[in-house]
């Protein structure tokens, strides 16, 4: 009986085994199942993590677009910048007599620290570590120059390679800066320990026209095997990047510079707080050049302030409102340049006291006299007799003031022309109480200079597509609204004329004798931003000029405007502007002293990198270039200018060889942005003393270019 009853529990025992076995077995099969069939296990998609486990995508970067001035001066361009890297796995090398890795570390180390300017051992902290298939040399070994590139490739060490990179790099410097702004690089580590760069546009036309100048990456996805690299033999999936568009700017080299010697020689000479000069071609409406002081250079970001002064802070303009003030009442038909009022004072209804700068006036006068003079008392008495508010403020937008120009900048301010009771009414029609930008001024005074009509201001000439050379967009001359009759433009450019050559006026300061300049003066008290009111203060102003030269056939429009000027003193802007005007007509060739322009022939300057020196030389020779050879070398590795650089017969060409003894060169004679960005490409730091074109150095040449060399450049005004 005990022997059956344990025959009954083994084979109840056995049944529950094969039971369980047989529950377990479904439930392996519903997992592998649900594995097989499920898109996401545990929040995890199995499809993306299999395909990351066995492919990878490397990441053809798009090269950014270069910014040019209209006469093919490089602004903004990419520069290639490389970091040093050591193979140290001797699986890399399968041919013993052409090694593809590091065999001798110390002799390595010996050399590579010779160029780098660092110890042997610290080279070996790298080049000793284990277990790795390669290495970097941190800090020392990342953003390494062309020119130590070669020197290193020139040792001819095995296992020594470079990685490319590019940055953005602004050869002028603070040239142009709040328009070009600047890109900022990212650093982003990938899962492989790989870098991956992206610049993106963080002021000016580099934010404008970011997405144009980035381009498109392209990419490359293969098959990988485990330790990361391509399967031989399987497919990959390859899409070309297509590289940022190259965008010509508006903006003449040889004006802009002008403009920033002008400011630069006022910045010496005076004490202020900002001071601003917007150029446009008068016939079309393109900004020639555009500053403001203080500056900052894009390489270095060394930014106080983050706002273009010309198109995104409004401030009060003051008497060169004047202007349009005039012109509303001439367009009403109301205006009779010899109709009599009192200067001095006005008093409002409400009982404001209204003064005109010289609070006794000049007795009864006309209101011709009065523009002439600045009067506010005049404008008061305009307003008052022959204008309302609703009539000032239509005709004020319809000059476009209170709405943004579409100029190709960001964070472009509108202004403010509220303007309701009478002392407001009064007030904005000398410029007080309403604000707008130099950009709004330049698009208004464009009537003046095409018989009434007003043109849209901009400031890209055309964008290329740098592959294909396609102008894939041109800027123009744009009509926005005729604003005047050619009687109203002919009179008031005759009362801006008085204001300039007419002994005793408010812009007798702006004369040039034979220089035929016209314009208006203003300057606009500097609000209390506590109290309410005006301030007081004899610096507490903003000084403006609103000009127009030559008055006949006018080539330019210029305006400009300083805040807290030292003492009040005027000087500070008529100089700069007098300097520029006279600059300007040798350069239009409508100074008294020329009766023709020089047609020079113009060239777009192609690549000689990588070219003989010797074909090179002799090329741009036959082009009537003035040739120097920067080393001993038989290639071109850099050239200055630089490709698609536009030149006149005569331009100096520097072509740098794969020399590494090379020596100072003679910079005399450049301007200072050209030497500043021929030496630094020769990794010479420059220290600049006075302003203009380059008179002296302070190293001979033909000495031995040395590391950390500093060259100090004496300049002066070219004219």
């Amino acid at each position: 009986m005990k022997r059956k009853k344990r025959r009954k529990n083994n084979i109840r025992y056995s049944k529950l085994v094969i039971i369980t076995s047989l529950f377990l077995f479904a439930l392996m099969i519903a997992r592998v199942t649900q594995l097989a069939l499920a898109e996401e296990i545990d929040d995890t998609n199995l499809q993306a993590l299999a395909k990351k486990r066995t492919t990878k995508t490397d990441i053809i970067k798009a090269e950014r677009g270069n910014i040019y001035s209209s006469d093919g001066e490089a602004l903004a361009q990419n520069v290639s910048s490389y970091k040093l890297i050591a193979y140290l796995s001797p699986s890399r090398t399968t041919d013993e007599d052409n090694p593809q890795h590091v065999v001798d570390k110390e002799m390595t180390a010996e050399k590579l620290a010779g160029v780098l300017g660092v110890s042997k051992e610290e080279i070996l902290k790298y080049l000793n570590k284990e277990g790795i298939y390669q290495t970097e040399f941190g800090t020392i070994g990342k953003g390494l120059t062309e020119i130590t590139k070669e020197k290193i490739e020139e040792l001819n060490l095995p296992g020594i390679d470079f990685v490319e990179s590019f940055k953005r790099y602004y050869p002028k410097g603070d040239f142009a800066s709040y328009v070009l702004g600047y890109a900022k690089e990212e650093v982003t580590t990938n899962e492989d320990g790989s870098e991956e760069t992206t610049m993106t546009g963080e002021m000016g036309i580099e934010k404008y026209y970011d997405s144009t100048l980035k381009g498109e990456d392209g990419y490359t996805t293969y098959q990988k095997d485990l330790r990361g690299y391509k399967i031989a033999g399987t497919n990959e999936i390859s899409k070309e990047a297509s590289d940022g568009k190259d965008i010509y700017l508006t903006l003449n080299s040889s004006i802009q510079f002008f403009v920033e010697q002008a400011l630069s020689e006022a910045d010496t000479n005076y004490d202020f707080e900002w001071f601003t000069i917007m150029i446009a071609d008068a016939k079309t409406g393109a900004i020639l050049a555009s500053s403001s002081y203080p500056s900052f250079d894009p390489n270095e970001r060394n930014i106080t302030n983050y706002l273009d002064l010309n198109v995104s802070s409004p401030y009060e303009p003051g008497s060169t409102m004047k202007i349009f003030t005039y012109m509303a009442a001439m367009e009403q038909g109301v205006y009779d340049g010899n109709e009599i009022y009192h200067s001095g004072t006005y008093v409002t209804t409400d009982g404001t006291e209204i003064g005109d700068w010289k609070r006794e006036g000049w007795g009864d006068i006309t209101f011709d006299k009065g523009f002439a003079l600045s009067s506010n008392v005049g404008v008061i008495n305009l307003i008052d007799r022959h204008l309302s508010a609703d009539i000032l403020r239509s005709y004020f937008k319809k000059l476009g003031f209170s709405k943004k120009t579409g100029i190709e900048l960001p964070n472009e301010s509108e202004g403010d022309i509220d303007f309701k009771y009478e002392t407001e009414i009064f007030n904005a029609g000398f410029g007080q109480g309403i604000t707008t930008t130099p950009i709004q001024n330049i698009q208004a005074l464009t009537s003046l200079t095409n018989e009434g009509v007003m043109l849209k201001p901009y400031l890209v000439e055309k964008i290329v597509d740098p592959d294909t050379e396609e102008v894939v967009y041109e800027g123009k001359r744009t009509e926005v609204d005729t604003v005047a009759s050619v009687t109203t433009v002919n009179k008031i450019k005759d009362l801006m004329w008085e204001t300039v050559n007419t002994p005793g006026m408010t812009g007798a300061g702006y004369k040039l004798e034979g220089y035929d300049l016209i314009g208006k003066t203003g300057t606009a008290q500097i609000a209390d931003e506590n109290g309410g009111g005006y301030l007081t203060g004899a610096s507490d102003i903003i000084s403006s000029f609103a000009g127009v030269y030559p008055k006949d056939d006018p080539k330019v429009i210029i305006y400009a405007s300083v805040k807290r000027p030292e003492g009040g003193n005027q000087k500070i802007i008529q100089e700069a502007i007098k300097d520029i005007v006279v600059n300007i007509s040798k350069y239009y060739g409508t100074d008294p002293d020329t009766t023709s322009e020089v047609e020079l022939k113009e060239y777009s300057l192609t690549s000689y990198k990588n070219k003989e020196v010797t074909d090179s030389k002799a090329e741009l020779e036959s082009m009537g270039m003035s040739v120097t050879v920067i080393g001993n070398g038989n290639k071109v590795i850099k050239q200055y200018p630089s490709k698609g650089d536009k030149v006149t017969e005569g331009t100096k060409v520097f072509l740098i060889t794969n020399d590494s003894n090379l020596t100072v060169p003679d910079v005399n004679g450049l301007s200072s942005k050209q030497a500043e960005d021929l030496l630094k490409m020769l990794g010479i730091s420059v220290k600049l003393e006075g302003n203009g074109y380059v008179t002296g150095q302070s190293i001979g040449v033909g000495t031995p270019i040395t590391d950390n060399m500093e060259i100090i450049l004496t300049l002066s005004p070219k004219f």
